[in-house]
């Protein structure tokens, strides 16, 4: 009989409740975080890539000669 009391005691507890929406919570802000962090990742790579690539194919004088603008 103490059993059964227990468990509708137990059922009837909703102290817990808070705690449960608070890591619910949590972890969809986490994963909505790294969600938006892999797709940031993944863009600059490529702009990474064309920033590499452009700088490789300019030029830049080294010497600057006498009559010259800039």
């Amino acid at each position: 009989m103490k059993f059964l009391q227990a468990l509708r005691n137990m059922r009837k507890d909703d102290d817990g409740a808070v705690t449960v929406d608070w890591v619910v919570l949590t972890a969809a802000v986490v994963s909505f975080g790294m969600l938006v962090g892999a797709v940031i990742w993944g863009q600059t790579g490529g702009l990474s890539k064309t920033i590499a690539d452009y700088l490789g194919t300019t030029e830049v004088a080294t010497t600057f000669a006498a009559g010259e603008s800039l």
